[in-house]
C-alpha cells in the first residue's frame, strides 16, 4: 500500500527549492517516528499518515482531505500537522501523542465511501499507533464508514452517548481563548463591541462566529463561499470583506480559521488587530513571523493551544469518557492555559509561540 514511486517522481520533477531536506521530519527537528505512504489504485487513494510522537500514548490526530499542488506539498503538510498535534495533545494534558493524515483528493469522479474504506485499512495497518478523526475536508459520515475497516477512529455520533462532530468544541476553545486574550491583553472585561475578523466560515469558523455574536462582538468575515458570507450578514449582522482584505481589517481581534501559514512575512506588517487567536493549524509560516508580531505589540495565541477543543472531544469519545457538560468544561480550561501562557511570556521575556513550544515539548513524556 505504498506510493514511494509516485513520491520519487515528484521529487525528480520538482524545483530544487521545494524538495524537503528530509522525508522523515521537519528541518531542525527530530525525525518523525513513522511516516506511511498509502495508495490504492482501485479507489484512487493516495494518503500520508505521519506519526510524530507516541511518547504520551498512541498518536491521535485528524485526517485532512484536500487538493494539493503536488505530493511534496501533501507530505510537508502531514509532517507539520502531525508535529502540531504532539504539541496540542501535550498542552491539553491528553494521554496521546501526535499524528496526522492527509489524503490527496483525486481528480474527477471517485467513490468516496470506497476511498475512505481504503484509508481505514491503511489506518488499521498501523495497529493502533495512529488514531484518526475529522479534519478539513472530512466528515462524521466518512469516519462512520471507516468503522468497518478499523477501530482506530473517532468523531462518530453515538446513540445515547457522547461523540460526533468535534467542530463546536474546537470553536468553543477558540472562543474562551479570545475571551481570555481580550481581558488580559486588550484590558477589556467583555466581548461587547469588540471587533473580530474571522477568516473562513467553515464548520469551526461558523460556530465561532455564533459564539462571538451571542457575546456581543462585532464580526468582520470572509470566505471563498459567497453563500456563507451572505448567511453571516443576515443572521449575525457581520460585515463582509474580500479574502485579500481580512488580515488587514481594522479590528481588535483576528481569528484565522482557514488553512495554515496565513501569518507570514507579507501579511504580518499589514495586520491591524492587537490579538490573534484562531482555529487554523500552523498559522505561523515561520517562528520568525511570531517574533515579528510580538515586536509590533500584537499578541499571537498559538493555534495548537487555542484550537485543542476538537481533539479533547474526540479523545474523550474514543476513551468512552465524560459527557457533554464535562467535555465542555474541560475545553473551557483552555482559557486558563492562555492566562498561564501569557504569565510565562512575561516572566521569560519571550514570545507566546516560543514559550508555548518549550512548554509543550517539556510535556512530551509518558503521563504519570
Amino acid at each position: 500500500m505504498t506510493a514511494i514511486s509516485d513520491l520519487a517522481r515528484a521529487i525528480a520533477t520538482a524545483p530544487a527549492s521545494s524538495i524537503p531536506s528530509s522525508l522523515f521530519g521537519l528541518p531542525d527537528q527530530a525525525p518523525h517516528e513513522r511516516v506511511l505512504l498509502a495508495a490504492d489504485a482501485e479507489t484512487g487513494l493516495k494518503a500520508i499518515l505521519a506519526v510524530h510522537s507516541t511518547a504520551r500514548g498512541p498518536a491521535f490526530g485528524g485526517c485532512r482531505f484536500w487538493t494539493y499542488d503536488n505530493e511534496l506539498a501533501a507530505l510537508n503538510d502531514a509532517l507539520r500537522l502531525s508535529q502540531g498535534m504532539s504539541l496540542k495533545n501535550a498542552l491539553a494534558d491528553l494521554p496521546f501523542g501526535g499524528g496526522k493524515a492527509v489524503i490527496i483528493k483525486p481528480a474527477g469522479n471517485f467513490d468516496r465511501p470506497a476511498l475512505f474504506a481504503a484509508f481505514g485499512r491503511a489506518v488499521q495497518s498501523l495497529d493502533g499507533a495512529y488514531i484518526t478523526a475529522e479534519d478539513v475536508g472530512t466528515t462524521t459520515a466518512d469516519m462512520l464508514g471507516m468503522q468497518a475497516q478499523t477501530q482506530y477512529v473517532s468523531g462518530i455520533p453515538r446513540a445515547g452517548a457522547f461523540g460526533g462532530d468535534p467542530s463546536p468544541k474546537t470553536a468553543w476553545g477558540v472562543f474562551v481563548s479570545i475571551e481570555a486574550g481580550v481581558k488580559l491583553h486588550l484590558k477589556r472585561n467583555s466581548l461587547e463591541g469588540v471587533r473580530v475578523a474571522i477568516q473562513g466560515l467553515g464548520a469551526v469558523g461558523w460556530h465561532l462566529a455564533e459564539f462571538l455574536h451571542r457575546a456581543g462582538a462585532k464580526l468582520v468575515v470572509t470566505d471563498v463561499d459567497a453563500a456563507k458570507i451572505a448567511r453571516a450578514q443576515e443572521l449575525l449582522g457581520a460585515q463582509a470583506v474580500g479574502i485579500d482584505e481580512i488580515l488587514s481589517a481594522d479590528v481588535d481581534v483576528l481569528a484565522p480559521c482557514a488553512l495554515g501559514a496565513a501569518l507570514n512575512s507579507v501579511s504580518v506588517p499589514q495586520i491591524r488587530a492587537q490579538l490573534i487567536a484562531g482555529a487554523a493549524n500552523n498559522q505561523l509560516a515561520t517562528v520568525a513571523d511570531g517574533d515579528a508580531l510580538q515586536q509590533r505589540g500584537i499578541c499571537y495565541l498559538p493555534d495548537y493551544l487555542v484550537n485543542a477543543g476538537g481533539i479533547i472531544s474526540v479523545a474523550r469519545e474514543y476513551r468512552n469518557e465524560g459527557e457533554e457538560s464535562a467535555v465542555m468544561a474541560e475545553v473551557s480550561r483552555i482559557g486558563e492555559r492562555v492566562a498561564e501562557l501569557l504569565e510565562r511570556v512575561k516572566l521569560e521575556n519571550s514570545t507566546p509561540g516560543r514559550v508555548a513550544d518549550a512548554w509543550a515539548r517539556a510535556k512530551l513524556v509518558k503521563p504519570v
